[in-house]
Formats: structure tokens, sequence, C-alpha cells
């Protein structure tokens, strides 16, 4: 007999298969005369999640290439798959050169999963190069974040003020701006991913429910955490905090010692955060000028002063909007140099430093889990060695 959406549980999932190999691919389906091969496993995320890299294989070979498929674990509730819909919904309005492009949805009737296939972009992501950075005992270069910091405001920018085909504002924020959803790409293209767990305005979308937490812990907002009214200004805000760990190898928030917060937490996580949620929920409320000093201090004046404004607890001291973070970011790149920074100039840069920084975790003690994030062996450094 069928069991109903509500009455199938994990148990009733077909097992994991053997991850693919270039030497071993394996099929996924075929969309008109196109085949999509699964040829890497990039990574398994804690809510089942895949990331696949894929090759689209089609008889005239010059057309064919690589992109990016995330096989999603499938809702067992209907109200879940109905968000998922809606996700994907908001995925294919975002065309912007900084935002990875959703090209198509597709379910895989036999494991009653659905695949999501998008843009796939060549390179690191900001997260292995700050770790790189780590390693190697040098911080990225100031200007690099901010040609990253202000390409990732104007992707940001684009998703807040977009509007329906009738004009209506969609009110998108994307809730989860982090170092783990930032590729800078083998030509220095910086390109924003993973729009699913976006809030948005879009008319019938069925939001997830109020106490859960859709993004890193680390990077959220302080009116997330409350959950309060989010706005861009929500965005900027993290864009800001990781901005701060891209320059200097640190979290903003350094949760080591600090007691969590006696009032017990009102917030479900969705994902593993980088941080724990308590002892984030106890220190939020410290944020100050003092604390942000902290944080910046060894940055050029004019880095610093752009981050202390958009890092403020209350969210009308912060930058009006993302457009206005990317401007003050260009302005500081202009005011420490007048020398240009670009694509060409960050695509080297990412290249020298997961260079410099591989070539050393013979010698560095990584702690638990390792300091590379997983697939970046047979990925990013592929990726790199090619620029």
């Amino acid at each position: 007999m069928t069991k109903s959406l509500v009455e199938r549980t994990t148990e009733d999932l077909p097992p994991r298969r053997a991850p693919p190999t270039p030497d071993s691919p394996r099929y996924l389906f075929t969309l008109g005369d196109v085949r999509y091969e699964a040829v890497r496993e990039l990574e398994v995320r804690a809510n089942g999640e895949v990331l696949l890299e894929v090759q689209r294989r089609v008889a005239d070979e010059s057309l064919s290439g690589p992109c990016l498929v995330r096989r999603l674990p499938s809702p067992m509730e209907y109200l879940g798959r109905r968000r998922l819909a809606e996700e994907m919904q908001l995925a294919f309005a975002l065309q912007h050169p900084g935002i990875a492009q959703v090209f198509h949805v597709e379910l895989d009737e036999e494991e009653d999963v659905p695949y999501v296939v998008m843009e796939y972009v060549e390179g690191p992501s900001l997260e292995t190069l700050v770790t790189a950075a780590v390693v190697r005992g040098k911080p990225l270069p100031v200007a690099f974040a901010l040609y990253v910091g202000a390409e990732l405001a104007d992707a940001l920018h684009y998703a807040h003020t977009l509007t329906s085909p009738r004009g209506r504002p969609l009110g998108i924020i994307h809730r989860d701006v982090s170092p783990r959803h930032v590729i800078v790409g083998k030509y220095g293209e910086v390109k924003l991913l993973d729009f699913g767990s976006a809030y948005s305005l879009l008319v019938g979308r069925e939001e997830s429910p109020e106490s859960l937490l859709r993004g890193d812990v680390a990077y959220v907002s302080p009116e997330y955490l409350e959950r309060e009214p989010l706005t861009p200004r929500s965005d900027v805000f993290s864009l800001a905090s990781l901005l701060v760990e891209v320059l200097s190898g640190l979290h903003l928030f350094d949760v080591q010692d600090v007691p969590p917060r006696a009032k017990e937490s009102q917030l479900r996580l969705e994902k593993q955060p980088t941080l724990p949620l308590k002892q984030m929920e106890a220190l939020m409320p410290t944020l100050d000028a003092d604390f942000v000093e902290r944080a910046v201090s060894r940055l050029p004046p004019e880095v610093k002063a752009v981050l202390h404004t958009a890092l403020r607890l209350n969210p009308d001291e912060r930058f009006a909007s993302a457009a206005d973070l990317r401007d003050a970011l260009r302005g500081a790149a202009q005011a420490l140099s007048a020398q240009p920074y670009g694509r060409a100039e960050a695509a080297r840069e990412a290249a020298l430093v997961v260079s410099e920084g591989g070539g050393m975790r013979d010698k560095v003690e990584f702690g638990e889990g390792g300091l590379y994030p997983e697939g970046l062996d047979s990925h990013e450094l592929r990726v790199l060695s090619k620029t």
C-alpha cells in the first residue's frame, strides 16, 4: 500500500549510492538532447543536500560542459514541498551576473528527489580563501576584500530591489550571506549562491516558521536573532560581518568562554551553525562601537569607517541599502589606491592564496575536521592550477 507523504520516513528513502567519479560517472537524467552525468560529489550537507559537479553531454561536443546540480532532500510534507517549489520560482527570477543562475529543476522519479541544475562557477569559495589565508599566515589583501564586498553588495541590491512583472516589489532578503555561499571564479568573477534560504514577499509564498533560523548564526543580523522584521539592512550587516572575517581571518564574534544566555532560545536551526546559537544570542546585545573597533583596529581608517556604519546594532543606523554599502566600499578602494582592482587581480590573488595555503597543510595542525573545507583537493585546487 502506498504511503502518504506524512507517513513516509527517512527509512523509506533509498540508500545513498557510492559517489561518482570522473572515471565512473553516474547518469542522472536527460533533458531534450542533453544528457546529465554526475562526475564528482562536491559536498554533502547536514540536511541531506548533495552538491554535484555534472557534465552536460550533447552530440556537438563544443556545446558540452560542466554545470552544478543540487540534489535536494525531498520534503516529506506538503508544506515543505510547496516551499521548495516557491524557492525555485524565486531562484528563476534572479538574473544578475553576480548571482549563480538556476537553469532547470528536474524530479528523479526513481529516487523521488528533485535536482536543481545551476550555473557551475569554477573557482574556490570565499570560505576556502579565508582558510587558505589563515594557513599561510597572511590575511587576504584589503583591495581584494573591498572588490569582493562591492560585487556582493551590488548583487544583493539587485535582489533587494527586484520587482514582479507587474512592478510589485518582491522584498527579497538573502538571510544567509556567508563565505560558503560566495565563489570567486577562475576569471575573478564573484558569484553569490544559495537563495534557497531567502525571505521574500512573493505572492502566495509559504514562509518558513518564524522560529526557524534559515542561515548560519555566525553571520545573521541582530534583528534576525530577535525575530524582528528583516530589511535589506539585515543583509548589509551580514555582508559586513563576512568582510571582517575576510580581512582578519577571524569571526566578528569570538564566542569562546562566552556563557550562553540564561533565557531559553526560541529559535530552531535549520542547519548546523558555524558558531553556537546560545553564545551568539548572549554576545550580540554587547555589539557597540568599541566591540567593532576591537575587530577592525588594524584596518585602514577608510575601511574601518565603512564597517562601523554597516555593523550598527540598530538597523536604522546602518547603510540604508546594499547600494550605499557598495558605493562606500568602492570609495574606500579608490581612496586607498589609484590603481584599479578588478577581475584579473582577484583571479591572481585567489590562485596565489590557495596555492600557498594548500602547500602548507602538511606542516599545520588543522584541528577538528580540518581547516580546509571538504573537496578542496578534488575540486578547487584542480581548477586553480589552470589559472
